[in-house]
This record gives C-alpha cells, sequence and structure tokens, in this order.
C-alpha cells in the first residue's frame, strides 16, 4: 500500500519556506505521495479548518511539480462544479507534463452549499455537473482532436494541448459515500477514494463499487484509496480546534495501532492512503512524517 500526506496548505497562516520543508521532508524519507484539497470561497459560519488561510490547490500543483521530483501529486479532491472543467482539463494535463507524469486526480461533487452559491453554482446541478466534467476530462486527455457534446460543452474542430504524460491519462478516483457517489466511480472513474472511514463502512463502500463495476460492464477492477487524519500519540498538538474533526473517524494511537489500522484498510484492498497532517504544528508534522517513514510503513505491504 502506499502511504502519502495531504500538504498543510490550510486552516494555519500561509508559511511557504515552512510548507517547501514538509514537501522535502516528505520526498527525502521516501514517502509516496503529497496531496492537496479544494476550497475555494468558504462561509463565515461553516466550522470548517478549510476556511481561512486555504491556498489555491490548482496553484500548488505547479508549484509542487517544480520543487518536487518523485512523489505522486494527488488532488483530495478537486470539486469539479466549482470551475469550468476545459480549463481545468487543460491546467491538469499541464500539470502531469510538468511533474514527469505524476498526477492522481481524485474528484468530488462538493457538499458546502454556501460556497456554491457564493460560486453562482446551482448546488443541485453539482452531480450533473460532475458528471459532465469527468467525461470531458476522460476525453480531452485522450483525443487530440476531441469530438464530445455534453449538455453544457460542444467541443469539435479544436485541437487540445498538452496531453497528458501519462497513458493513457492520469488515473481519476472519485470521492463520495452516497450511493450515487459509488455508481459514479463505477461508471465515469478508474476508482473510489473514500474519505475519514473506518474498515467496515470502506468495506460496505468497496463492495458496492465493484458490484456496480461489474454491472456497468467494466473491464479489469476498480482501485481504491483513502483519505483521513491520522494523530499519534505523544507527538501531536493540535494546532487547532479539534472540534473541526469531531465526528470524522481518525487513525490514531500508537505507531504499532496506526500500522495496524493501516493493514486492516489494505487488507480491504485499499491501494494508497493520504494521511492528513494540518490539525498539527509543523514540528509535529516533521516528526510525523519521519514515523511513518521509518516506523509505519516498513509495516505495510509494497
Amino acid at each position: 500500500m502506499k502511504l502519502g500526506i495531504c500538504l498543510p496548505h490550510y486552516g494555519r497562516p500561509i508559511e511557504v519556506g515552512r510548507m517547501l520543508e514538509v514537501v522535502r521532508r516528505a520526498e527525502d524519507c521516501g514517502l509516496d505521495s503529497i496531496w492537496v484539497t479544494d476550497h475555494v470561497i468558504v462561509p463565515e459560519q461553516a466550522n470548517v479548518i478549510y476556511r481561512e488561510h486555504m491556498l489555491d490547490p490548482l496553484a500548488m500543483l505547479p508549484w509542487l511539480a517544480g520543487v518536487t521530483s518523485r512523489v505522486a501529486l494527488g488532488t483530495s479532491v478537486v470539486i469539479l462544479p466549482y470551475r469550468s472543467p476545459i480549463p481545468v482539463a487543460k491546467l491538469l494535463a499541464s500539470v502531469d507534463v510538468l511533474s514527469g507524469g505524476r498526477l492522481i486526480v481524485g474528484a468530488a461533487i462538493g457538499w458546502l452549499e454556501g460556497e456554491f452559491d457564493a460560486l453562482g453554482v446551482p448546488f443541485k446541478e453539482r452531480a450533473s455537473r460532475s458528471d459532465e466534467a469527468l467525461e470531458l476530462l476522460r476525453t480531452l486527455w485522450t483525443q487530440g482532436h476531441p469530438k464530445i457534446q455534453t449538455k453544457r460543452h460542444r467541443v469539435q474542430d479544436v485541437v487540445f494541448s498538452p496531453m497528458p504524460l501519462q497513458k493513457p491519462r492520469p488515473p481519476l478516483y472519485v470521492g463520495g459515500s452516497s450511493d450515487g457517489a459509488l455508481r459514479r466511480v463505477a461508471r465515469l472513474g478508474d476508482g473510489w477514494h473514500a474519505s475519514a472511514t473506518n474498515h467496515e463502512a470502506f468495506r460496505q463502500g468497496a463492495d458496492t463499487v465493484r458490484r456496480y463495476w461489474k454491472e456497468a460492464g467494466r473491464e479489469g477492477s476498480p482501485f481504491f484509496s483513502l483519505r483521513i487524519p491520522v494523530l499519534i500519540d505523544g507527538v501531536h498538538k493540535p494546532a487547532v480546534d479539534m472540534a473541526l474533526i469531531r465526528g470524522r473517524h481518525t487513525v490514531s494511537g500508537s505507531v504499532t495501532q496506526i500500522a495496524e489500522e493501516l493493514r486492516g484498510f489494505e487488507a480491504l484492498g485499499c491501494g494508497h492512503v493520504a494521511l492528513e497532517v494540518s490539525y498539527s504544528t509543523f514540528p509535529a508534522i516533521l516528526e510525523t512524517i519521519d514515523l511513518l517513514a521509518d516506523k509505519v510503513r516498513p509495516q505495510l505491504a509494497r
């Protein structure tokens, strides 16, 4: 199972030098991936860590491509209805080229209604807009002279460039836990990107995706990944109100307990985990990376 971290580009004063230190430590220690998170303009009343000091994920990705050389670069997740999908397809394809083919695209429909209101995007259209965006990404990334018509876009007699470096295209992992989300994985994604769930909920979701995948006539098997907060005993002194993660499942405890829980997800078919570390101080984040690399990862199958 591959192991990565979510970059702390939100929820704390912006310190580019310290973020760069985190990125370099993760790569130098041999972690597999670095992930960025998407919100654009968060309502004041929303008590979420993403509300303040949040750098745009689609700006972070080209920066990460330039300051790293090996780790995969993931989105956990990009909210598809927030933006026009064709410019996003070009930006993400450019990141794949700039990074040497290291992009992973996690995508979802979004949940924060006030954010949709501020962006002028109808909340009730988020599912259909996401389906449309996924269709466009799949087409534009595999056809240099694309021809596709969706509800809102008619693409023909044009050239799309650059084409992604990965072939046939960068992987698309769809987030969400609703029945509609799991059906979306089977119809339009390459895998499921679960979030802050326990073993049983992950098992149920994965089984449902496999069933829908088979019903959709898809070849091969879906990929399974997970984003989840990590809290290590003796390391984590939260930098924010822990109410912000109340109600979300975490992997927590001693290093041995964390490795055991991750092995449980691995046994259920999870192939990649993105661990959230933004709830901690920068020194604790660096210590977490060291422990993940030296103590946890050796206990996971490679």
